[in-house]
């Protein structure tokens, strides 16, 4: 906030725009480098006067603007979390904050003890500020409603897909700033937001701004929006309606610009009568189209014609072009492709992991990602040389839940693990190893049919019927997933419940 003393000059500093955090920088630096204190100085902007208690009359600002002053600053220092501070405090629209942040600054430097004092009122107001442009921001982000729009661009080029639009009403300076997160996540679609203080354009590779606008230069609703109000009508619950909260997350002030907004009076006031009629329905009976036993009958078959497909297959090489085929399971449709093992067709020792991961998926081989970078390893610790192994995994599909762009893990369940059971023991009747190092959970029941708890098993040989012995372990994203401080500690045990298998490696 500036100020002026009688008989004291106050000093005009014009900024560029209401956002000129570069220009605020270099004046507050010059100004706290000339010594000049807060009371002296009036903020203002070149778009938009700052409204000031002390301010000098509009007129005389743009004729009476310090020169920059050349000379270097004296060094001084503040808090890296000030510069952050600053950064939200800017994007506000109350009219003082530049004056409170340079009050801010001046203090930092002359009183030295004022970053330990977590009440100090301005402090406190900065801190205020800056959450309520962060609550702004965070409200953009999730009530902006795109509308499609048949623009001049589509029309010319149908293949460039329609424009879509959408209008906000922000309280504080935050387009700009909000602007990156819609450019990451409708990357490949056209859309503008219009505000009344300015527009941002997005067409695919660059952004534009341009001026404000009005609510009626937005598109109307479309009969895709009408789709998603009567979906919003259906999936409505008044057994789990709290108003106020949902008055917290939504406030009242957006509700002018929110499509399902018209429905919210309506719906919230029917709310504990729809509450009572639920409560009093029949209790429903799900619909099962096959009997359990059916169901059952149906995957032990499957499971039995698996065996019988593979039973033929006289070669590794056979046994993997059928797995490319197999549906036993839903996994097997959205993979990649089926990650079979590789190494020598007669190996002493087998390595079995749970399933390929991302990169095994694409690359086709087993324990590649950072599972087997870590694997990779214990191996070279260990001096076991990976050619001389045969490394493969229970399941045979990637199984994955696709968040953006990523495909993330999920632990195949035990009905997928048992479709894939015949082409690992399919691997291990043409390998014949002298044993199998089972990597996890997944591996361990797989190999010795029954569950195994890891933890309390890890480390310990078990014999199947036919006298294959099976080590059991951790996998190697167990180890990836433990803390920091744990890791170092959790590897070397992982190193020694390996270790016991150094003889089958190395041979006699």
């Amino acid at each position: 906030m500036a100020g002026d003393l009688p008989g004291e000059a106050v000093q005009p500093i014009a900024l560029a725009s209401a956002t000129d955090w570069a220009g605020f920088r270099t004046q507050a630096r010059r100004l706290l480098a000339q010594s000049v204190a807060p009371e002296s100085v009036s903020w203002h902007c070149a778009d938009a006067v700052l409204p000031d208690l002390f301010a000098n009359p509009p007129e005389a600002e743009s004729t009476n603007l310090p020169a920059p002053d050349k000379s270097e600053p004296s060094a001084f220092h503040v808090p890296a979390e000030f510069i952050t501070l600053c950064q939200s405090v800017i994007l506000h629209s109350d009219p003082n904050r530049f004056g409170l942040l340079y009050r801010l600054l001046w203090r930092l430097v002359h009183e030295p003890a004022l970053r330990h004092d977590p009440v100090d009122a301005d402090i406190l107001r900065a801190q205020h500020l800056a959450q309520a442009v962060r609550r702004d921001m965070h409200k953009m982000k999730a009530f902006v409603r795109f509308r499609p729009v048949q623009d001049a661009t589509f029309d010319h080029d149908a293949s460039a897909g329609p424009l879509h639009v959408a209008w906000f009403e922000p309280e504080h300076h935050i387009v700009l700033a909000v602007a990156p997160f819609f450019m990451r996540r409708f990357t490949q679609m056209r859309w503008a937001i219009l505000t009344p203080a300015l527009s941002i354009a997005w067409d695919g590779s660059h952004l534009q701004q341009g001026p404000g606008a009005q609510k009626a230069d937005a598109p109307p609703a479309d009969a895709g929006e009408q789709l998603w109000l009567t979906y919003y009508q259906n999936i409505f619950n008044p057994a789990r309606l709290k108003l106020k909260m949902m008055q917290k997350e939504m406030p009242r002030r957006y509700w002018k610009n929110l499509p399902e907004a018209q429905f919210i009076s309506e719906l919230t006031a029917k709310s504990s009568q729809r509450h009572m009629e639920m409560i009093e329905q029949a209790t429903t009976v799900p619909a099962r189209r096959l009997p359990v036993f059916r169901q059952a009958d149906a995957a032990v078959a499957r499971q039995a014609q698996a065996v019988q497909a593979v039973q033929p297959l006289q070669t590794l090489a056979a046994l993997n072009a059928a797995a490319q085929q197999c549906r036993n399971c839903p996994i097997g449709e959205h993979a990649t492709q089926a990650v079979c093992g590789e190494g020598p067709s007669q190996a002493r020792v087998m390595v079995v992991g749970e399933q390929p991961g991302d990169q095994e998926d694409l690359r086709g081989r087993p324990l590649v990602g950072p599972s087997g970078q870590l694997f990779d390893r214990a191996l070279a610790d260990l001096n076991w040389p990976r050619e001389e192994l045969f490394i493969t995994n229970a399941v045979k599909h990637f199984k994955y839940e696709p968040r953006g762009r990523k495909r993330i893990h999920k632990t195949p369940s035990q009905r997928e693990a048992a479709a894939c059971a015949p082409w690992l023991e399919g691997e291990i009747a043409l390998v014949r190893p002298a044993v199998a190092i089972a990597l996890g959970g997944t591996a361990a029941s797989s190999l010795l049919g029954r569950h195994v708890a890891v933890m309390s098993e890890r480390g310990q040989w078990f014999t199947r019927p036919d006298g294959l012995r099976v080590l059991v372990t951790l996998h190697p994203a167990a180890l990836l997933r433990a803390p920091p401080d744990a890791q170092q500690d959790a590897y070397a045990a992982w190193l020694c419940d390996l270790q016991q298998a150094t003889a089958d490696v190395t041979g006699p």
